[in-house]
């Protein structure tokens, strides 16, 4: 980094937010994660030994990853080069390669490449990664708010260390403010106080997030009216004026995504209908793909309450398809009935258990032949003469049924399908119990 360049992130940091000013430039102002960063804890260890390989943090927003990348980049006698995945192209990666090649063959010096948001890039740009990557001409550290899990190559991700973020615990977000009115003037916070009441406001919304606390506190100072002496006081009523709302803690694509649809999927199964309607809610005003409800929906009422209500699947379809032809903030309703309808049925897993071990007696026994009597005849080209002999038409029969083997021959009579008590199940174990099982 020239003078200039230095300058001028100097001046574009006095306009920055206060998060961003506030920044530990080293561990030991670093607040949260201990149980990545603590003593002789494995990342700081690595940190402070200079011998960084491939490393990624996961975590929700505000908890520290890129501060820690730049602690890192302060700290390494390495070359240091950030860029961000928003807005980084193939040909930008390769450049930067290629640069970090020529410092270790020429010069012996390491490159550690950070890339911020690294979930956004696409698997042409993660698969240019990998090589480097391999081959040890960079170092990656990378940075993501989304399951790395389902979001980074598995190649490249097999490649580094991938360390969990936590979200700080609230005695953290007070420490930070704290911190940061001690500040004063540095911060642009000289003569804040902050009310008791203000302070725990703060704190509780912030939900883990220490770049949202600081962003509340600076428009704080904002909004406090400065008094005689020049002091400006927040109240808790600002602090509610400066937070607004609780934003939903939700990502349509990781963590959050995959359990609150779990949370879902488990109330109604569970059923708990106004449980249920929380979690749709909570999936609805964060902004899930309402189609993507439907369709759990659909599965849940197959699995999860099958034939004790045969009704629940044709509820469900019914919602997707209203869903998709009336749309949205409407399809919220139909969303709603199909969700308290399928609460409220009654449950079995019967036919979802039926097909699981169905599907393992098949893997266990992949050769099996259709038996004889069960086989096509009646088309142009059907095999044998005998195919078909000694299959009987059960319309033929009292009932509609007759005892008859419809499995492979040799086979031991499994009992795939056992019909619960709930519900439309206890009429079919009726009717199963009289026929008296197959022969």
């Amino acid at each position: 980094m020239d003078i200039y360049t230095s300058i001028e992130e100097a001046e574009l940091l006095q306009h920055s937010p206060l998060a961003l000013r506030l920044r530990p430039r080293d561990l030991d102002m670093f607040v949260g994660q201990e149980h990545l960063i603590g003593e002789g804890k494995p990342l700081r260890c690595l940190i402070e030994s200079d011998r960084m390989s491939s490393l990624l943090f996961y975590g929700p927003p505000g908890t520290g990853k890129t501060a820690l990348a730049e602690i890192i980049a302060l700290r390494t006698k390495a070359d240091f080069i950030r860029v961000n995945a928003t807005s980084s192209s193939v040909v930008e990666l390769r450049k930067v390669i290629d640069k970090a090649r020529n410092r270790l063959v020429g010069a012996g010096v390491r490159t550690i490449l950070f890339i911020d948001e690294i979930h956004r890039f696409n698997k042409a740009q993660q698969d240019t990664l990998l090589p480097a990557v391999e081959k040890g001409i960079v170092v990656l550290i990378g940075a993501t708010t989304e399951n790395p899990y389902f979001t980074v190559n598995a190649p490249l991700l097999s490649r580094m260390r991938v360390f969990p973020f936590q979200p700080l615990a609230e005695n953290d977000i007070r420490l930070l403010l704290e911190r940061a009115l001690a500040s004063g003037i540095e911060s642009g916070l000289k003569g804040l106080v902050l009310t008791e009441d203000a302070m725990l406001h703060l704190v509780q919304m912030a939900n883990g997030d220490a770049r949202a606390a600081l962003n509340a506190l600076e428009l704080s100072a904002v909004m406090a009216p400065a008094g005689a002496a020049g002091e400006r006081l927040v109240n808790r009523k600002i602090a509610e004026d400066v937070v607004l709302r609780r934003a939903v803690v939700y990502d349509r694509h990781g963590d959050n995504h995959y359990d609150v649809i779990s949370a879902f999927i488990k109330s109604i199964r569970g059923s708990d209908p106004d449980a249920a309607l929380f979690w749709l809610a909570r999936m609805l005003e964060a902004g899930e793909d309402p189609l993507f409800i439907a369709r759990r929906l659909v599965i849940s009422a197959s699995e999860d309450i099958g034939n004790a209500d045969p009704h629940a699947l044709l509820v469900a379809v019914a919602a997707s398809q209203a869903l998709q032809m009336i749309g949205m903030p409407e399809g919220r309703i139909t969303l709603a009935q199909a969700t308290c309808y399928l609460a409220t049925a009654p449950k079995s897993n019967s036919a979802y258990l039926a097909v699981n071990e169905a599907l393992d007696a098949v893997k266990k026994s992949p050769g099996t032949m259709v038996p004889a009597h069960l086989r096509g005849f009646a088309f142009p080209g059907a095999g044998k003469p005998e195919y078909g002999t000694g299959y009987q038409y059960p319309h033929d029969f009292p009932g509609n049924y007759v005892t008859q083997s419809y499995l492979p021959e040799g086979m031991p009579r499994p009992t795939f399908y056992r019909p619960g008590n709930n519900g439309y199940e206890r009429t079919i174990a009726e009717r199963m119990a009289r026929w008296g099982g197959q022969g």
